[in-house]
């Protein structure tokens, strides 16, 4: 819900944009968000900052209400220069004061009739050094229902008691820039086993025991409970301490058959408990890791989180693009509310390898990224030379490193617009068609 105060405030951007034909291209200026997990180099690198020790997590490239990008439309002074000859100035306007002045033109008719005045994905370059929270996206109606619960509740919009902070689901997909760690659905009852066995400490005890009771989808539901609801347990740092410190003996003993008989332990997925375990101590999120897939992606290669889909991200830079939402129900590795029971209630439990979205190459030097989401997808990988990009709807295109050139527009209004290392432009759907140029490597976001 937007206040007075805040639609007097949209209300006067929405006046500053240009009332002549709206340019073709607009710089955006993009907020980056310093959670403590963030990389204190990579995002800095990208963007051409010196480091100074503070983290960057997050770059946002989008009209999300908690920090929607300012565009700049082409051709206007950038920050800390005077108004360039013959271009106009900068607006101050956001992004979403764009999508409100001309929905229309912005979006096209096909995405403002599927999602009304919103642009309905945020792209951002995620930089963790440390582990993300243990975390899942409501699905829609659970969004719904979530967030005008909270809002019949009084519960303040920026609260940090707040567990919706929006009314729409979050599936998301990754694109690894550098090599990217991550956890995503649960492993086989049968494998999870074989991860615990050999292991001290009642939780895990509990939790080998609901998994023989019940190998199957609610077994695991019923040992992921078992361990979310442990942290309330007044003993449970003691306990959790004994099973990191056998985690830690068998990964010194090194990957064999565990003291139960001939099962498989994996020396990948004892050191993800120990890295965990120091970051976090006295959490069960790291006992939980085992339950869960472990993921490498290496640049290029993504991986895809539906609404309901537990999951963690754990070290790495990657892109990444999602449902415009910043709702995010945690259950641990993190000092932010953590609702157990809200994320139960969203939580998909079903075993299964991490999700993948579908790769369509064609040859031009760029791949597309397509989920089974209609909100978003990706064409992403180094131009050279002439390669068309999505030639509809809203996009964003960001050049992560090389130079590129992105030209397009419509009858006799052809512009261009040079980006570098760590820039970002919006193409309007009045725009048209477009095609990038040069030598980079660029990412395109866009509604397919």
């Amino acid at each position: 819900m937007t206040s007075a105060a805040e639609e007097r405030s949209g209300k006067a951007s929405v006046d500053a944009l240009p009332a002549a034909r709206p340019p073709a291209f607009y710089r955006l200026e993009n907020t980056v968000q310093p959670y403590d997990w963030g990389s204190t180099s990579a995002i800095q690198d990208l963007l051409g900052m010196e480091p100074d020790g503070r983290p960057a997590a997050e770059l946002w490239m989008g009209a999300h209400p908690l920090a929607p990008s300012r565009v700049v439309p082409d051709g206007a002074a950038r920050p800390g220069e005077g108004p360039r000859e013959g271009g106009a100035t900068a607006s101050g306007a956001t992004l979403a004061d764009l999508v409100r002045a001309d929905p229309v033109g912005v979006l096209g008719q096909r995405v403002l009739d599927q999602y009304g005045p919103r642009l309905p994905f945020l792209l951002k370059v995620l930089a963790a050094e440390r582990a993300l929270s243990l975390q899942v996206h409501p699905h829609p109606h659970r969004a719904r229902e979530g967030f005008n619960r909270e809002n019949r509740e009084g519960v303040a919009r920026d609260s940090p008691l707040r567990s919706f902070h929006d009314d729409q689901h979050k599936p998301e997909m990754v694109v690894a820039v550098s090599r990217f760690e991550g956890l995503s659905g649960f492993r086989r009852p049968a494998r999870i086993l074989e991860l615990l066995d050999g292991l001290d400490g009642d939780l895990v005890a509990r939790m080998r025991a609901a998994l023989l009771a019940r190998p199957s989808e609610a077994g695991v539901r019923e040992a992921f409970t078992l361990a979310l609801h442990a942290r309330s347990e007044p003993d449970v740092a003691a306990d959790l301490a004994r099973t990191v410190a056998s985690v830690r003996g068998r990964a010194e003993r090194g990957p064999g058959p565990a003291s139960g008989g001939p099962r498989r332990t994996s020396r990948r997925a004892d050191a993800t408990v120990l890295a965990l375990a120091e970051q976090h101590p006295g959490d069960p999120g790291p006992v939980v890791s085992l339950m869960l897939n472990r993921v490498t992606l290496e640049p290029g290669e993504s991986m895809f989180v539906p609404s309901g889909h537990v999951h963690a991200y754990l070290s790495g830079c990657a892109v990444e693009v999602m449902a415009s939402s910043d709702n995010v129900l945690r259950a641990g590795l993190t000092s932010k509310l953590v609702d157990v029971d809200a994320l139960l209630e969203c939580a998909t439990c079903t075993p299964g390898p991490a999700a993948r979205p579908r790769l369509v190459d064609d040859g031009s030097g760029l791949v597309t990224y397509r989920p089974p989401v209609a909100e978003f997808a990706l064409r992403a990988g180094r131009v050279t030379g002439a390669v068309p990009l999505p030639d509809a709807g809203p996009r964003v295109v960001l050049c992560l490193d090389g130079a590129v050139t992105v030209a397009g527009g419509r009858d006799d209004t052809l512009a261009e617009t040079a980006l570098a290392r760590g820039e970002s432009v919006f193409v309007p759907h009045a725009t048209g068609p477009v095609a990038a140029r040069g030598d980079g490597h660029v990412v395109v976001a866009y509604v397919p």
